[in-house]
């Protein structure tokens, strides 16, 4: 009997799943401004500090703070320092910006931190099937991160794969 020889676990291609460098939804939480303007529109000063004084800020301990406003009003660039400094001691990052752009942001950033040298000379294939969606900015970054260092790198599954870089 002929013995199965599983050539993709024998190749030393390391894939590389990009999900995992992904912060965890339930780690990012949203500082909107709108709740606190006039009619959606106006920020008054004295009712805004008299309001962040009284804002429940515990519910952002140890998260990743996204600080926007979600209308189209005008808002004093000290309204969202204000908003900083009360979140500073409490949480683990602060972005200005809407959630979504903090996960990508925080993405790429872990993957730019990516150790390389566990990468040197090695074949990698980036996954690219999951059931996270990631952004293609990501794939970008990881392609500039490990190219310098990478043998290879492939796109997709390790028993199908499409070629990106091959060091000559």
């Amino acid at each position: 009997m002929e013995t199965l020889v599983n050539k993709v676990a024998e190749s030393g291609i390391i894939t590389l799943d990009l999900s995992g460098y992904m912060v965890a939804d339930e780690q990012v939480a949203a500082f909107d401004l709108k709740p606190f303007l006039f009619r959606e529109m106006i920020l008054k000063e004295k009712d805004y500090r008299a309001a962040l004084q009284t804002h429940d800020w515990d519910q952002y301990k140890s998260k990743h703070v996204a600080v926007f406003c979600s209308v189209d009003a005008i808002i004093p660039v000290w309204a969202y320092m204000l908003a900083a400094s009360y979140l500073q001691p409490l949480v683990s990052s602060i972005y200005y910006g809407t959630p979504a752009e903090m996960k990508k942001d925080i993405l790429l950033r872990n993957i730019a931190a990516i150790p390389t040298a566990e990468y040197d000379d090695k074949r990698i294939v980036i996954k690219g099937c999951g059931d996270i969606a990631i952004p293609d900015a990501a794939y970008v970054m990881v392609t500039e991160h490990l190219r310098p260092v990478a043998k290879s790198i492939m796109y997709g599954e390790p028993c199908s794969t499409v070629p990106i870089y091959k060091k000559r």
